[in-house]
Parts: structure tokens; sequence; C-alpha cells
């Protein structure tokens, strides 16, 4: 946030083997009359039992039972990268942190709608993506960026008393914007929030200074659907009509 920039305001996916039954037919083979009829007394009335037909049997083959696949819940694809980010105009972790801070907002505060472009136009023109994405995988900067001091001695900036003790910006007697989207420190501690969910609001660290910046442009109940509330949340950001031309062109162009 330039240190021209206007006073601010507070708000903010789941066969059986059939056994025939096979009646045999008892038959007696004898050259003798006396056993002749007695195998015919024995064959009149012993009933004979007919070979049973194994069509006719009842089946014990069990009809296999295909299992059900379970339906599964398939998690649907993540969404495809912008070209900004696959071409390496936006570095991905830069990209994550802006499109983190617009999601957190969008829950937190959903009459803003603001976009992650939009951000990510503050943090390009600020410091180039945090110098191209010089940051680990939890956006932690690895080289922290400062401003210059603001005691007067650069053309065109203002002098601005000391108002952290130097706990932010390292300087106990002037004030300097500090981190990628460039925050004075009396403006940060009105507007810090964590956006790592890792307790701490830290101006070096991406995730934090992107949803700080959001908040900011947020601010006095804008919404960031409307051309003109981005103008106006912008211009508050740095009172110049080149910076906001400057920040909403790379905004359109992500």
């Amino acid at each position: 946030m330039h240190p021209n920039r206007k006073p601010l305001k507070s708000a903010l996916l789941v066969a059986a083997g059939l056994v025939p039954v096979t009646g045999a037919l008892m038959g007696v083979t004898s050259s003798s009359p006396d056993r002749v009829a007695s195998s015919d007394h024995a064959a009149a009335s012993t009933p004979i039992r007919a070979e049973a037909d194994p069509r006719l049997a009842p089946s014990t083959t069990q009809t296999p039972v295909r299992p059900v696949a379970a339906t599964l819940h398939a998690t649907p694809p993540a969404p495809a990268l912008p070209a900004s980010v696959t071409t390496g105009v936006i570095p991905r972790i830069n990209f994550e942190a802006y499109r983190s801070a617009a999601a957190t907002m969008a829950k937190t505060t959903p009459r803003c709608h603001i976009d992650w472009k939009l951000i990510a136009g503050i943090g390009r023109v600020e410091s180039q993506h945090a110098n191209f994405g010089d940051a680990d995988s939890r956006g932690q900067l690895r080289h922290p960026i400062y401003g210059p001091v603001l005691d007067g001695s650069l053309a065109g900036n203002q002098v601005i008393a000391d108002t952290d003790g130097g706990r932010l910006d390292g300087n106990a007697q002037y004030d300097r914007a500090v981190g990628p989207t460039q925050f004075l420190p009396a403006t940060w501690e009105h507007y810090a929030a964590d956006g790592n969910g890792d307790g701490k609001a830290d101006p070096q660290n991406l995730f934090d200074a992107a949803l700080t910046t959001a908040r900011y442009l947020c601010d006095e109940n804008l919404d960031l659907a409307d051309p003109a509330g981005q103008s106006r949340a912008v211009l508050r950001y740095n009172n110049s009509a080149e910076y906001v031309s400057n920040v909403l062109g790379f905004a359109r162009s992500y």
C-alpha cells in the first residue's frame, strides 16, 4: 500500500453333480426252472423302479450371485489452472494465496464478491508477485520485502514517524511499507489476517498478505463485482489514477 494513499477507515467426495437315482433292475440268470420261477415270482412281487431321468431330478445347482459393485463417489477433478499460472506469469504459490484469500472472503464477506485476480493485480504492482514467487510452500517469503524508510529523504514520499516500535518494519524511528502487498505497519495492524492458519498474521507471508489485502479492498461495504467499486477500492489503496489503471489492467489480463 503506497504511503500516499488516503487515510483508512475502520471496518472490517463404493452338475453340482446330480446324483441320479439309479434304480437297478434286479434280475437273476439261471438254467434252473425253479430258479426261473422263483425269479419270475420275485419279479412279479417286486416293483421295478424306473431309472430316474436326470432331467426331472430337482437341480441342486446354485445360480452364481454376481457381486454388486459398490457405488464409488468419485472426487471431482480439480479446476484447471488459468493460463496466467501455467505459463508462469503468476507463480503457483502466489496464485494459491490469492485464490485462497478470495475463497475465504466469499465465506466471511460474500457481499464483496472479490475476485482473486484483483488481489493478484495488487501483488503484481506492489512487488512483482513477491519477487516472482520467492517464498516457501507455506507462503513465507525467503527474503522479506520492505519499502523505503519514510523519513522525508525520498522525494514524493510522506514523512511517517514510527508506529510499531520497529516490530514489523525493523525501524523504530520511521515507518515503511512491509510485505508483498506493501502495508504500512498501522494499516497492517488494523486489517491483519491469518491466511494460512498458522495462528499468526505475518506481513511477510503470501497467504496472510493476500487475505489482509482482500479485507482492505472489501472495506466500507464495497461490491467489487461492480467496476466502479473496484476502482474505488484500488484508489483507496493508492490515491493514483495511474495506479488504479495498472492494477485493474493486470487483473483483467489474468
